[in-house]
C-alpha cells in the first residue's frame, strides 16, 4: 500500500473526569493515608495494652501489626460506598481503640 492511501484514523475526543470523581477519589487517598495511619495508631496502642505478652513483646507485635491494619484500611477506603463512609468508619474505630487504650492504662504497666 502507498502511503497515501492509507487512512488516518478519527480524532478521538479527549474525555474528561468530572470534578465530583476527582474530588472523591482525592478523598478516599486521603483516608486511605491519613485515616488509615490513625487507625493503625489506635491499634497499636490498644494491641499493647491488651495483648497477653511481656511489655517488649507486646510493643513488637503491636508494631508489625498495624502494618496489616493500615493496608485494611486503605483497602477499605476504596472499597466503601461513598467517600464519607471511607472516612467515618475508620476514623471511628480508631478514636474508639485510642479511647480504650487511654481508659486503661494499668493494663500497659504490668510486666
Amino acid at each position: 500500500m502507498s502511503p497515501t492511501s492509507t487512512t488516518a484514523a478519527p480524532a478521538r475526543k479527549a474525555k474528561t473526569v468530572p470534578l465530583r470523581h476527582r474530588i472523591e477519589v482525592g478523598v478516599r487517598a486521603l483516608a486511605a493515608v491519613v485515616v488509615g495511619y490513625l487507625l493503625a495508631y489506635g491499634s497499636t496502642a490498644f494491641l499493647t495494652v491488651v495483648l497477653p505478652f511481656s511489655r517488649s513483646d507486646r510493643v513488637v507485635a503491636a508494631s508489625l501489626l498495624c502494618f496489616a491494619v493500615w493496608c485494611a484500611a486503605a483497602m477499605y477506603a476504596f472499597a466503601a460506598k461513598s467517600a464519607a463512609r471511607a472516612v467515618l468508619a475508620p476514623l471511628l474505630l480508631a478514636l474508639a481503640l485510642y479511647g480504650v487504650a487511654l481508659a486503661f492504662p494499668e493494663f500497659a504497666a504490668r510486666p
